[in-house]
């Protein structure tokens, strides 16, 4: 007589065995895609924020006191409109030993701005953005106080110049 009381059990086991697998495999794919996920989200919010503070015309006391002096239109409250945020994963970067990521802003505004005022709202738009991310992976100690480039646990970020509609 033939004992087949084994065979379920072992082939239970090897399905089990490479369900485990499969998962363990998803699990560190979606991780992946959580950290960029979180990181899109949090540079969404810090654009919008940027985008606002500086439409409010509501500036740091140094800013205040340069854009008296040269950039009088900064002064006065206008409108910025966040048209798109979007990322470029540029590659492993071999400085920080991560892959870096690169945020690029759309953004229009009213036609009475020169080059340079575009500049100036432009990078508060992107300090905001980058603020964003650094609190959001808790990591404002290990960057600067331009926050560039923020870091998470694989991915090190920095913004292009926004681009103007």
């Amino acid at each position: 007589m033939i004992d087949n009381t084994a065979q379920i059990s072992i082939e239970f086991l090897f399905l089990f065995g490479v369900m485990i697998l499969i998962v363990m495999i998803a699990v560190a794919f979606i991780a992946s895609e959580n950290e960029l996920n979180v990181a899109m989200s949090a540079a969404r919010s810090g654009a919008i924020e940027g985008g606002a503070t500086s439409s409010m015309a509501i500036y740091p006391t140094d800013t205040f006191r340069d854009y008296s002096r040269s950039k009088d239109n900064l002064l006065m409250p206008y409108s910025v409109e966040i048209i798109n945020v979007s990322y470029e994963d540029l590659g492993y970067d071999v400085n920080y030993d991560k892959n870096w990521v690169q945020f690029n802003v759309y953004a229009k505004t009213d036609d009475r701005f020169d080059s340079d005022e575009l500049v100036s709202i432009g990078d508060r738009i992107n300090y905001n953005l980058r603020k964003s991310i650094a609190t959001s992976f808790n990591s404002t100690a290990s960057t600067n106080k331009l926050y560039n480039p923020v870091f998470s646990p694989h991915y090190v970020y920095t913004t292009a110049n926004v681009k103007w509609i």
